[in-house]
């Protein structure tokens, strides 16, 4: 069935319904671009026709924008020469709304023309808003839930048809810069008041229709279109405007760095556009949105953030056999940051919440958590006080463990102490039902060592949540060596409710998460004990795209657990300990009281409120930097290295089940370099030969840490990638 239909009413107005058959949503495909187009030519060839409404068939919606997995594809598909392939494929797409936005007009006079109106019952996301751009005027339906926006650089790419141009000589590029930088999306009513749609209505389609029949020929002129147009804010070549750009140009690479290709070329298209006319401008832009589709960035950032990362969610991985988990009531053991963040996120999606601590009072500061933030959620009026009564009506403090009862989830979050956690364990187990999950919320613990306080090892699982729960959207789920299906089951029913994104591993040291993250922080601790300017291996990691650099890391998580972590891993690998270096630093900085942000001192200095001030003169001094200083590739690659193979140690020892799980896990749960799809995808990017070659050479330079991993070698050998050698786990979805 077709996904564009059009049906030509007795008053004269086509209706264009775009519906695609199977989705809740519209998402435009290959195969609905030529439907569209003969709709649209049939209309203006109509005589009968005075003008044309596009509307959804869907309630709420008009579109979620392309359909990304078509875009993951376009380079694969586009033929011997894929960047012309690309290019003429962007060009078709533009000449299809370039036909809809003239509508028939004289190109001499701009006259005779036939009024199109676009009529959004909803959410207009991507192309869901670049096809109404084309139209001569958008209303939309007085929908608070609905999201208008231009998000495509949330995802690596920008808006290529059409919408960059559109949107920039209809706000300006100052005005269009949140919407098209930040991928900002708004309800309609903002989106009318930013200039983005023209009205808000409570029946868009009769509102168009009206519209439509009444419309002059000065209406639906484009203003770009009209003899004199001047760009809103002023073109690069006028004073006001080349300081717009200069300033662009500034903020774009602080942000990003030179690492997000989208970003710097969806700059460049708007200023080289802004230098011509309007038919040369979409041109630029489909070159230089085909050269992003030609990055392999893009298709990684795609794939990770959108594809793998929706198939997590959607269960991907989750036991086919075992039937709904869906929790209803949840038992908190321990109310410190950690307890209170996952009652909030629990309450927020509906659950019944039991809060437990040793005292009263601790378990009532506990649920205040919630009230704390929902009290800011109303200050910025993204919530209501009666939302907040809800919430906090889900949440019980207490202190007694029989009110556990009736609880079908349980989940510690006490101190990270093997001991507490037993006797914990046992004190549940007394007073659970027998169908009750027990999860450990756990970063470093073993699973498997835990469970044997269990009595029911195969209902026992680690949920590792990040910090802070409300925040974080990442969930490690780690099975011991008992765990069972429903287990797994019931940890990924409860992640999908409260809207995370949940990985499955199975238990080792440190896990996946946390095992890829150490040797992050220790490599940027080691270069510092090298003599290492602190400052270039600061700024080298975000330069590569991380979002905190290896020392800024440890500060914000505390060097005294740095040191507490450093302490049991010796014990626990005696002789086969590998990081005596990093030790002494760390211990020196813990004896001199230096913990980070929290005592307001460490590899940075802060200000009385935690402000940071600089990197610390007293560490410089203990540590004196080299002469001789490496180059900044170097450490980029020392800080990259490390993690990506403790990624493919990960795969290669079966702790890692999913290279889709390696990836998202990643960026989501420490944001390893997001433009690089995750460091499964980065070495992919990279080549497998090239990758082992390299870590022979920062083997003989820095030591074992960086030995090739026998499965990337082997790998490198036959030419291979991880997603092509993985392929049919990573597309079971």
């Amino acid at each position: 069935m077709a996904d564009f239909t059009m049906d030509k009413g007795a008053d004269g107005v086509a209706v264009i319904t775009w519906d695609v058959q199977g989705k809740s949503m519209n998402v435009m495909s290959m195969e609905a671009w030529p439907e569209l187009d003969g709709l649209i030519d049939d209309a203006l060839a109509d005589d009968a026709v005075k003008g044309i409404v596009i509307t959804s068939g869907k309630a709420d919606s008009f579109a979620g924008g392309m359909d990304l997995n078509v875009i993951a594809q376009m380079k694969d598909s586009a033929g011997d020469d894929p960047a012309r392939g690309l290019f003429e494929g962007v060009m078709g797409a533009h000449g299809i709304l370039r036909k809809l936005e003239r509508a028939g007009m004289d190109p001499k006079t701009n006259k005779g023309g036939k009024p199109v109106a676009a009529a959004l019952p909803g959410t207009a996301l991507g192309i869901g808003l670049e096809i109404p751009l084309a139209c001569h005027r958008i209303f939309c339906a007085d929908n608070p839930k609905a999201k208008i926006g231009l998000p495509e650089i949330m995802v690596g790419i920008f808006p290529g048809m059409g919408g960059t141009t559109r949107l920039v000589r209809k706000l300006g590029a100052m005005g269009a810069s949140p919407y098209l930088l930040e991928g900002k999306m708004m309800a309609p009513a903002k989106a009318k008041s930013a200039g983005i749609i023209d009205e808000v209505v409570e029946d868009p389609l009769a509102a168009a229709k009206e519209w439509v029949l009444s419309a002059k020929d000065a209406d639906i002129l484009k203003p770009w279109d009209a003899k004199g147009y001047k760009m809103p804010g002023g073109a690069p070549y006028h004073p006001a405007g080349f300081m717009t750009f200069v300033g662009a140009s500034a903020m774009v690479h602080g942000k990003t760095k030179g690492v997000y290709p989208a970003a710097k070329a969806l700059l460049s298209a708007v200023y080289e556009g802004a230098l011509v006319p309007f038919d040369t401008a979409l041109k630029i832009e489909a070159r230089w949105f085909t050269n992003v589709l030609m990055n392999p960035s893009s298709g990684a950032m795609i794939r990770s953030l959108f594809i793998n990362k929706e198939a997590l969610e959607k269960g991907a991985v989750r036991p086919a056999q075992v039937p709904d988990q869906t929790v209803r009531r949840v038992g908190v053991l321990g109310a410190g940051m950690m307890g209170a963040g996952i009652a909030l996120v629990s309450a927020q999606a509906g659950i019944e919440v039991v809060l437990i601590d040793q005292k009263q009072e601790a378990a009532d500061r506990g649920k205040s958590y919630s009230a704390d933030y929902m009290d800011k959620g109303i200050a910025r009026k993204k919530a209501t006080p009666e939302k907040k009564d809800q919430i906090l009506s889900r949440i019980t403090a207490t202190t007694d463990y029989a009110a556990l009862a009736d609880a079908d989830l349980i989940i510690e979050a006490v101190f990270e102490d093997p001991k507490i956690k037993a006797e914990v364990t046992k004190a549940v187990d007394a007073v659970t039902n027998a169908d009750c999950i027990f999860a450990t919320n756990t970063s470093t613990l073993p699973i498997s060592e835990l469970a044997k306080a269990s009595k029911n090892p195969e209902q026992f699982i680690g949920i590792h949540f990040f910090s802070p729960v409300e925040k974080m959207m990442l969930v490690e789920i780690i099975k011991g060596k008992k765990t069972g299906d429903r287990a797994v089951a019931k940890a990924l029913d409860f992640v999908r409710q409260i809207r995370k994104t949940p990985i499955v591993v199975n238990d080792a040291r440190f896990f996946y998460a946390n095992r890829c993250i150490i040797p992050y922080i220790n490599e940027g601790i080691r270069m510092v004990k090298e003599g290492v300017s602190p400052a270039l291996i600061e700024n080298a990691a975000k330069m590569i795209g991380m979002p905190l650099g290896p020392l800024q890391l440890v500060d914000e998580t505390s060097i005294d657990l740095g040191a507490k972590i450093a302490r049991a891993t010796k014990a626990g690998m005696g002789d086969a300990y590998p990081d005596g270096e990093v030790d002494e630093v760390i211990f020196w900085m813990e004896e001199q009281g230096r913990l980070g942000r929290k005592t307001k001192a460490g590899f940075y200095d802060y200000d009385e409120k935690g402000k940071r001030q600089g990197l610390s003169e007293t560490v410089k001094a203990q540590y004196p930097q080299s002469g001789d200083q490496p180059s900044v590739i170097e450490v980029q690659h020392r800080l990259l290295f490390v993690q990506c193979l403790e990624a493919v140690r990960a795969l290669e020892e079966g702790v890692l089940m999913d290279i889709r799980e390696g990836d998202v896990g990643a960026i989501l749960g420490w944001g390893f370099a997001p433009w690089s799809g995750g460091p499964l995808s980065w070495l992919d990017m990279i080549g497998t030969p090239y990758a082992a070659e390299r870590c022979d050479q920062l083997e003989e330079t820095y030591g074992t840490r960086f030995h090739c991993p026998d499965l990337l070698r082997e790998m490198a050998n036959k030419n291979q990638t991880f997603y092509r050698r993985f392929a049919v786990k990573a597309d079971a979805a």
